[in-house]
C-alpha cells in the first residue's frame, strides 16, 4: 500500500466508519478489515492519528485499528519478513518520535498501543524504547513529560506481566537498570507537588498527576525491586504521602471554617468521603490516625456549624442555611447515624493495647486523660469522644434507643476470661457516661446502680479492674445528673472496699468532691 496514494482512501474510510448511518458505516468497516494485513496500512494509520489537525473521532478510530491489529501485524511478518521488518522498524520509530498528543483519551490509547508492541519487541528488536522514554520524562515541557510518563507506566505494566522465565529475567535486568532513576523521578515530582500546594501554585494539580504516574511505574518495577515497598512503609516516602493527604483535608477544614456558606456545595461529598473511610470497611488497611482525626473533625464541624442551623422560623433563616440543613437531614438518616454510633462505641472507644500497657505501668498517668483545650483537633481518643457527644446531642432522639440497646446486651457481670467482652463493656459504659445529660429521661440510673453497677464494683478479679474503674468513672458522670441521696451509703461502702486498689485511687478521688 503506497502511503501517498492510500492516505486519502484510508482517511475517507475511517471518516465513514465514524458515521452513525449504518449504510455508510458497514462498508467502511469491511474495507478497513480487508486492509488489516496489507503492507503500509499501519504506516497510514500512524500518520493519521498523529496528525492533530484531523477530526478527533477519526484519529481515535485510527489508534484503535492500529492497536487491535498489532497481533495480526506480527503474524504477517512470517509471510514477508524483509518488508515487514522494515515497516515495523519505521512504525516503532514513529510511535516514539513525539510525545505530544493533546487529547487525553487518544494519548492513553497510544500508550497502551506502544506497550503492546513493547511486549512483543522490547528489548530485543526495540532497544531504544526505554532510553527514549527516560529521556522524554526529563524534558521541561509539561505535555511531553506527562505523555512520556503515561507511556512509561503502560510499558512497565505490560512487561511486568510477562510470565515466561526468559522474559522475567529480561524484565528483571531492565528494572534493575532503571529502578533508581524511576524512584528519584517520583521523589522529584512529589517534592515539587508539596512545594506548590503549600505556596498555592496553580500548577500543583499537574505535578500531582506526574507524581501519580511516576508512582504507578515504580509499582510495576517493584516486582523485582522489593526495596521500594520497604521505603514506602518505613521512611520518608510514606511520610510524604501522608503529609499530602493531610494537606488536602486541611484545605477542606479551613475552607469550611472560614467560608461555611461557600462550602455548602461540598457538604454532601465531604460527608460521604469522611464517613466512608472512617465508619465503613472502605478505610480498613488504608487509613492512618491523623487522617481519621481530620475526617472526624470534618464531620463534627459540619454537624455543629452554626451557619447550618436554621432559626426557629423559616422566614428568619437564610436560604443558604436552609439548603445546608436539608443536606444534613438527608445524609444523616437512621442507618447512617446508627452505623456511626455503633462504630464509634464498638471500635473507636475500645482501649488500645498501648493504653492498657500504660495503665499497667503508670495508673495515675493513665487516669489523667487528654481531654482539655483543643486536644480533640489532634488526638484520636478525645476526637472520637467529642464527635460522639456532638452527634449524640444533635440526634439524641435517634441515637438514644441505639445506645440503650447496646447497654441491654451487657446485662450482668462479664466473664473475666472474655477480654473482648470486657473492652466492649468499658466502651459502652464510656458512651453512657459521656451522654449522661442527653440520657436523663431515658436511663433510670438509680435502678441500674442497684441492679448491676454496684455488683460489678464488688467483682474482685484482677481482670475486672477495667470495669471497676469504668463504673467508678460512670458514677462520677451521673452523680450531678441523677443519683438519689439514699443510695450514697451503698456507694460509700463500695468505695471504702476499693480504696486498697491503687489502680482506682485516682478515679475514686474524682467522684469524692461531688459527693461532699
Amino acid at each position: 500500500m503506497d502511503i501517498t496514494s492510500a492516505s486519502t482512501i484510508v482517511l475517507q474510510a475511517l471518516t465513514q466508519a465514524t458515521s452513525q448511518d449504518t449504510v455508510v458505516l458497514k462498508p467502511a468497516e469491511e474495507q478497513l478489515k480487508q486492509w488489516e494485513t496489507h503492507p503500509g496500512f499501519y504506516s497510514v494509520l500512524l500518520n493519521i492519528f498523529t496528525n492533530h489537525t484531523l477530526d478527533v473521532n477519526v484519529r481515535w478510530l485510527a489508534v484503535l485499528y492500529f492497536k487491535n491489529g498489532i497481533d495480526l501485524l506480527h503474524s504477517f511478518v512470517a509471510d514477508d519478513s524483509a518488508l515487514a521488518e522494515d515497516e515495523k522498524a519505521s512504525l516503532r520509530a514513529g510511535l516514539i518520535a513525539n510525545f505530544n498528543e493533546p487529547v487525553n483519551q487518544i494519548a492513553t490509547q497510544i500508550g497502551v498501543l506502544i506497550a503492546k508492541v513493547a511486549r512483543l519487541d522490547c528489548p530485543r528488536q526495540w532497544p531504544e524504547l526505554i532510553p527514549t522514554l527516560l529521556e522524554s520524562v526529563k524534558v521541561q515541557d509539561y505535555l511531553r513529560q506527562h505523555r512520556a510518563l503515561l507511556t512509561f507506566y503502560h510499558v512497565t505494566k505490560t512487561l511486568a506481566s510477562k510470565r515466561l522465565a526468559v522474559d522475567k529475567r529480561l524484565f528483571q535486568d531492565l528494572a534493575s537498570g532503571i529502578y533508581n532513576f524511576a524512584c528519584s523521578l517520583w521523589n522529584h515530582h512529589t517534592d515539587t507537588f508539596l512545594h506548590q500546594i503549600c505556596t498555592g501554585e496553580a500548577d500543583a494539580i499537574k505535578s500531582l498527576e506526574r507524581t501519580l504516574l511516576s508512582l504507578k511505574g515504580i509499582v510495576h518495577l517493584t516486582n523485582t525491586e522489593i526495596g521500594f515497598l520497604h521505603s514506602i512503609a518505613e521512611n520518608t516516602c510514606r511520610e510524604k504521602l501522608e503529609k499530602t493527604i493531610i494537606l488536602f483535608t486541611k484545605v477542606l477544614l479551613d475552607f469550611l471554617d472560614y467560608h461555611p456558606f461557600s462550602f455548602i456545595t461540598l457538604i454532601q461529598r465531604s460527608l460521604e468521603f469522611a464517613v466512608s473511610y472512617v465508619f465503613t470497611s472502605a478505610g480498613e488497611g488504608v487509613t492512618f490516625e491523623r487522617f481519621i482525626v481530620q475526617c472526624m473533625n470534618l464531620i463534627k464541624m459540619i454537624v455543629k456549624n452554626d451557619a447550618y442551623k436554621p432559626a426557629k422560623t423559616t422566614e428568619e433563616s437564610k436560604p443558604e442555611t436552609l439548603e445546608a440543613h436539608k443536606i444534613k437531614i438527608s445524609f444523616f438518616n437512621y442507618p447512617t447515624l446508627t452505623e456511626i454510633c455503633r462504630r464509634l462505641v464498638s471500635h473507636y472507644f475500645l482501649l488500645t493495647p498501648e493504653e492498657l500497657a500504660m495503665w499497667e505501668e503508670d495508673p495515675e498517668g493513665f487516669a489523667v486523660e487528654e481531654t482539655g483545650g483543643d486536644s480533640w483537633k489532634y488526638s484520636l481518643r478525645p476526637c472520637t469522644e467529642v464527635l460522639f457527644l456532638d452527634i449524640f446531642h444533635e440526634y439524641s432522639q435517634t441515637l438514644a434507643p441505639v445506645l440503650l440497646e447496646m447497654v441491654q446486651t451487657l446485662h450482668g457481670p462479664t466473664n473475666v476470661e472474655d477480654s473482648v467482652g470486657l473492652l466492649v463493656k468499658d466502651a459502652v459504659y464510656n458512651a453512657i457516661g459521656l451522654a449522661a445529660y442527653e440520657l436523663f429521661d431515658n436511663v433510670d440510673f438509680d435502678q441500674w446502680f442497684k441492679s448491676q453497677l454496684l455488683a460489678e464494683l464488688h467483682v474482685s478479679h484482677i481482670r475486672y479492674k477495667l470495669i471497676r474503674r469504668r463504673v467508678i468513672w460512670l458514677i462520677g458522670q451521673w452523680i450531678s445528673v441523677k443519683f438519689k441521696s439514699e443510695l450514697r451509703p451503698m456507694l460509700y461502702e463500695a468505695i471504702l472496699n476499693l480504696m486498697q486498689d491503687q489502680d482506682l485511687v485516682t478515679c475514686i478521688s474524682k467522684i469524692i468532691t461531688p459527693l461532699q
